[in-house]
């Protein structure tokens, strides 16, 4: 019993004891509140946007309509309302007290620095959309200026452009009062033909009216307009002149308006064209003249075997022949030798292409077309041979490119040609060394190795 007492006893000394321990923590917790009122559990959040000044006091009245989200702090904590954002750089803290998020402006040595709508202002003047410290407002402000700024920019660069331009109306009747009219080709080449027809025209209008006219001839669908205005009869007439520069620039023209036009060739072959030009060629005339001739001459043969059949039949072949007998006419040598191998290559090119119903009929009008027997008849095969003596290598690889095609039918005549094997062989130490030389210099495959190539075949195949 005596043990059961004290035991009891103890105990309700210990519950006195714990009770006396609790009131005194309340007091000493609610004591030292009332001296600290700032004891609480304080977080201050930076930012890296700082303003140098601080805040005066915002009312909620005195906040935007729009703004009644964004917390305005002061130099007072403040209770931050749910929803509530706070701008960067408060001090933020959580009171143990009554729960709630509190916030307040830094403490700064400087004092207010004027009333929040001249901090707007300033803060406006430098917008960070980054920045979570602007307002819906503040932003929309900023974008209307920025709008402003903009607008004023590109009046001023219209402005500026109207100054160095003139607006179109006004170039139009500028050239209207000038009587400034664009013409098409059509109509420029009919006053080049009138010009070139009237008979009031001098020498000189006529030679410039065919000068401009092959430049636009030079067209397809232009010489067909040509053909059809009546220009093509004209220029052929002219090849009759007695005017050397009359019959030089009317071949012109004709070569121009030939070439790779089917519907041109075959009006010109019927109008007389390869009779007239085949007579200049062989007849007495300035250098110029027969080199424009011989331009025509190519243009209307190239690709019509019709006209090369009939250019056969002319004599023509013996006309350029004699180019190589008359002094003066060297420059045409090599040009007669491009022409022949053109046309040579261009039968066996068609023979040994694909057939059709077209290709078909146009290698049967070829076969009509006896051209290298007649070259091998009149002794082409030591004209064109001859003519590797001669020191340009253009014209030595174009006779090379000749006597090539030729070899098949030439062979024998070449076998015993002591001049084309001394010829030969001086061409291939030449072009060896030349090879070399640029083989030296990096250039493996170089023109002169592409020479001595042609050469060393010609020599094996004889």
């Amino acid at each position: 019993v005596a043990m059961s007492y004290w035991a009891g006893l103890l105990s309700t000394a210990a519950k006195v004891n714990l009770l006396v321990l609790v009131v005194s923590v309340v007091f000493s917790w609610s004591s030292l509140s009332d001296k600290v009122p700032e004891f609480a559990l304080t977080k201050i959040e930076e930012s890296n946007i700082k303003d140098d000044s601080g805040e005066e006091a915002v009312t909620e009245d005195d906040a935007d309509p729009e703004d009644l989200e964004v917390f305005y702090p002061t130099h007072q904590w403040q209770t931050i309302r749910p929803g509530q954002a706070v701008p960067a750089g408060s001090h933020v803290r959580l009171n143990l007290q009554t729960g709630e998020r509190e916030a307040k402006l830094p403490d700064r040595e400087n004092g207010p620095s004027g009333t929040r709508e001249e901090r707007r202002r300033r803060r406006l003047g430098k917008v960070d959309v980054g920045s979570s410290s602007f307002t819906s407002q503040e932003l929309k402000e900023a974008l209307a200026k920025m709008k402003d700024s903009e607008r004023a920019e590109r009046k001023a660069h219209e402005e500026e452009v109207r100054k160095k331009f003139r607006p179109i109306e006004q170039l139009k009747e500028e050239f209207e009062k000038l009587n400034v009219k664009m013409e098409t080709d059509y109509e420029i080449m009919v006053k080049l033909i009138g010009k070139f027809n009237s008979s009031a025209s001098t020498l000189d209008e006529k030679v410039a009216a065919l000068y401009d006219l092959e430049y636009y001839v030079h067209q397809v669908d232009n010489a067909k307009d040509f053909l059809s205005m009546g220009g093509l009869q004209l220029v052929i007439k002219g090849l009759n002149s007695s005017e050397a520069a009359l019959k030089e620039h009317a071949a012109f023209v004709l070569g121009a308006a030939l070439s790779s036009n089917p519907k041109v060739q075959i009006e010109a072959i019927e109008g007389g064209a390869l009779q007239k030009l085949l007579v200049i060629l062989a007849t007495e005339q300035p250098l110029a003249v027969r080199k424009k001739a011989l331009f025509a001459l190519s243009s209307m043969l190239r690709h019509f075997p019709y006209a090369q059949q009939q250019f056969l039949k002319l004599g023509g072949l013996q006309v350029l022949r004699s180019l190589f007998r008359q002094k003066g006419m060297e420059t045409l040598h090599v040009r007669v030798v491009t022409l022949l191998y053109d046309l040579i290559v261009e039968k066996m090119l068609l023979e040994d292409s694909q057939h059709g119903d077209q290709r078909e009929e146009k290698i049967q009008q070829y076969r009509q077309v006896k051209l290298v027997p007649a070259v091998v008849e009149q002794d082409w095969c030591v004209v064109v041979s001859n003519l590797l003596a001669m020191p340009e290598h253009d014209t030595r690889e174009k006779v090379l490119k000749m006597v090539g095609v030729l070899m098949e039918f030439c062979k024998e005549r070449y076998r015993g040609d002591q001049a084309l094997s001394t010829t030969l062989s001086l061409l291939r130490s030449e072009y060896e060394e030349l090879a070399a030389e640029e083989q030296r210099e990096g250039d493996k495959d170089g023109y002169f190795k592409e020479l001595l190539g042609s050469v060393n075949t010609i020599i094996r195949e004889l």
